[in-house]
């Protein structure tokens, strides 16, 4: 493989952003912490100990924190079998992995939530790897998953593109030296992810798709 193609999954892939508002806010009400969902919303993308970091008071008891991760594990793992990926999304990984892209996704999810996201996906005979936060020391925003990535499939920076719908992803992929292109499904605002780092923004991943042959994907950086 000459070319990866790098794929956030939550709120890139499949439509779980909403539905981990609700897991988060919720843990962090039985953890005693009031926090908007708005913030818990801009939040999302970064591993669990990075989003409490980003959400809660530095002078916590931080020995509260594996409790209201689990929390949101928890309640989050009721929406399993009801997660739906987005239209086209398998139709996107198989038409790039049809054209001799590597196929790799890039996750903060744990290792159930990532075989639950990988069934609503159906698309696994598109796909080449898989890279998640427990492979490096430091999750996104840090440049460490994307190189990871693109080290499982042996493809240089200026041969990849990472599609995301968060900062953390596009200032991942900028620190990484890879061009990046952010989705809006997933709730971000498109001057946000554009400021972070996107050299283009798609509705969705039917309008990548629809739009492919014009996207970063046509000549990678």
């Amino acid at each position: 493989m000459e070319r990866a193609a790098l794929f956030d999954v939550d709120g890139t892939l499949v439509d779980t952003n909403h539905l981990h508002v609700v897991a988060w806010w919720e843990a962090f009400r039985q953890g005693g912490h009031r926090v908007p969902t708005h913030a818990v919303h801009r939040a999302l993308g970064l591993p669990g100990d990075r989003l409490m970091d980003e959400l809660l008071a530095p002078s916590r008891d931080r020995t509260a924190d594996a409790g209201i991760s689990a929390a949101h594990d928890t309640l989050y793992a009721t929406y399993f079998e009801r997660l739906h990926a987005f239209d086209k999304a398998g139709e996107l990984l198989r038409t790039l992995a049809d054209d001799g892209w590597a196929v790799v996704l890039v996750t903060s999810a744990k290792d159930r939530e990532l075989t639950a996201l990988r069934r609503a996906l159906d698309a696994d005979d598109a796909l080449t790897d898989t890279a998640t936060a427990d492979d490096v020391e430091e999750g996104k925003p840090a440049p460490d998953p994307v190189w990871h990535a693109l080290s499982l499939v042996g493809v240089p920076e200026d041969r990849a593109v990472f599609v995301g719908d968060s900062i953390w992803d596009m200032r991942a992929a900028r620190r990484a030296g890879v061009v990046s292109a952010g989705l809006l499904c997933g709730g971000i605002p498109r001057a946000d992810l554009t400021g972070a780092g996107a050299a283009a923004v798609y509705d969705d991943p039917a309008d990548l798709l629809a739009r492919l042959r014009t996207s970063p994907f046509a000549a990678p950086a």
